[in-house]
C-alpha cells in the first residue's frame, strides 16, 4: 500500500512526493464521498457540507484544493503563507513518532511567497472550482521587523481568494511570533486587521479566525476571550501544536525541537476548547484542532464547543481514507444522540 512505502521515507520526502501525487488527476478520489444532512452549517454566511476540515500545513502553497476537497473535506486550510517566499528552518526539522500517533515538526512557515500562491489560488478558481470552503492561513516572515504590516499585506494580497482568514500568531517555530498573542498586542493586531478590512469592499464581509496556542495560561486565554467579544472577533481556531512533551510519549524522537502535534495532545486541546467555549459564552465560534483520528474524537471536540474541526496527523497514519470514515462515525453519532443536526451538540458537554 502507497501510505506504507511513503512512511519508509523522511517526512519532508514523503510529503513531497505525496502533493505531487495530488497534483496529478490520477490520485484524485473518483468515488462519490457521501454527504449527510444532519453534518450541514451555515457558520458566518459560509455554507460546510460537513464540519472536517484540513487543518494548515498540509497544503502549504495552495497546490492539492481540489484532491483534497475531493477526498471528502467539508473544507480546506491552506497555508501558513507568508509575503515573500522562505525556506524554513534548517533540516532535519520534521519526525514522526510512530508509537505515539504523533509529530513534531520545525519547519518555520516554509512556502513560496504570496505572489506564487496567488498564481494557484487564482487556478483553482478559474479551472477547478468544484463546492467546497477554502481558508487561507497566513503568518509573518522570520526578518520582519513589523509584524502587523506582513498580516495586512497578506490579506489585502489574498483575501479575496478564500471564504475565510486565518491569522496564524500561534506557531512556536518563527521568533517572537507567540508575543503576538499578548494583551495589547493582540488587541492592536485585530484593530489594524479590521481597519484595512473596512477600506477594501470585497473583504467587509470576510470572516476572519485568530489561531491561538494550546500553551496559554489561563489567564492569557481570559484576555483573549475579553478581547474578542469587545472587538467582535469573528472566530478562533483551538490549538496550534504545543511545545509541551507529555510523559506518555515513549518514541525517540520525543524531545526535538518543535511543536508537537497528533494523538498526544487531543486532551489539552479539547480542555482549552472547552474553557473558551465557557469564557466567550459560546458567542463565538471556534474551530477545534488537535490530535481527531477518528469520529467520536471529532464529536467530543463539538460537544465541547467546536462548530468545526480540523485535522492533519491522522492524515499521516491513515491515509485519506479516514475522512470518509469520520464523516460516517460522526452522522451516526450525532443521530443516535437524537439530533437533528449536528449544531444542537456544539457545546453540550462544556
Amino acid at each position: 500500500m502507497l501510505i506504507n512505502l511513503l512512511r519508509l521515507l523522511p517526512p519532508e520526502t514523503a510529503h513531497q512526493i505525496t502533493i505531487k501525487l495530488l497534483k496529478s488527476s490520477l490520485s484524485i478520489s473518483r468515488k462519490k464521498i457521501e454527504q449527510y444532512n444532519a453534518l450541514k452549517q451555515t457558520i458566518l454566511g459560509i455554507d460546510f457540507v460537513n464540519p472536517i476540515g484540513l487543518a494548515a500545513g498540509f497544503d502549504k502553497n495552495a497546490e492539492v484544493i481540489k484532491s483534497m476537497l475531493s477526498y471528502g473535506f467539508g473544507f480546506v486550510e491552506v497555508g501558513t503563507i507568508t509575503p515573500k517566499s522562505q525556506k524554513g528552518n534548517q533540516k532535519p526539522r520534521v519526525f514522526r513518532l510512530k508509537e505515539d500517533e504523533a509529530i513534531i515538526n520545525h519547519l518555520g512557515f516554509n512556502n513560496s511567497g504570496s505572489e506564487k500562491i496567488l498564481k494557484n489560488l487564482r487556478s483553482f478558481y478559474e479551472n477547478e472550482y468544484l463546492s467546497g470552503v477554502v481558508g487561507i492561513n497566513i503568518g509573518k516572515n522570520k526578518t520582519t521587523e513589523n509584524d502587523i504590516d506582513d498580516y495586512i499585506y497578506c490579506i489585502d494580497k489574498l483575501g479575496n481568494y478564500g471564504n475565510y482568514i486565518t491569522i496564524n500568531i500561534s506557531s512556536p517555530n518563527t521568533p517572537g511570533l507567540r508575543d503576538l498573542q499578548l494583551r495589547g498586542r493582540i488587541e492592536n493586531l485585530v484593530k489594524k486587521i479590521q481597519k484595512k478590512q473596512n477600506e477594501v469592499e470585497q473583504l467587509n464581509n470576510k470572516p476572519i479566525f485568530i489561531k491561538i496556542s494550546p500553551d496559554l495560561e489561563d489567564e492569557q486565554l481570559r484576555d483573549i476571550a475579553l478581547m474578542s467579544l469587545a472587538n467582535n472577533v469573528n472566530g478562533l481556531i483551538i490549538s496550534n501544536s504545543t511545545l509541551k512533551r507529555p510523559n506518555s510519549l515513549i518514541s525517540i524522537f520525543k524531545n526535538e525541537l518543535g511543536g508537537l502535534s497528533g494523538k498526544p495532545i487531543f486532551i489539552d486541546s479539547t480542555l482549552i476548547l472547552k474553557k473558551m467555549y465557557s469564557l466567550t459564552n459560546g458567542q463565538i465560534p471556534l474551530i477545534g484542532v488537535g490530535g481527531i483520528s477518528n469520529g467520536n474524537e471529532c464529536y467530543e471536540k463539538i460537544k465541547a464547543g467546536a462548530s468545526l474541526v480540523q485535522l492533519y496527523t491522522a492524515l499521516v497514519y491513515q491515509g485519506p481514507q479516514v475522512i470518509s470514515k469520520i464523516i460516517r462515525e460522526l452522522n451516526g453519532l450525532v443521530l443516535t444522540d437524537g439530533y437533528k443536526n449536528i449544531s444542537e451538540a456544539i457545546g453540550k458537554s462544556s
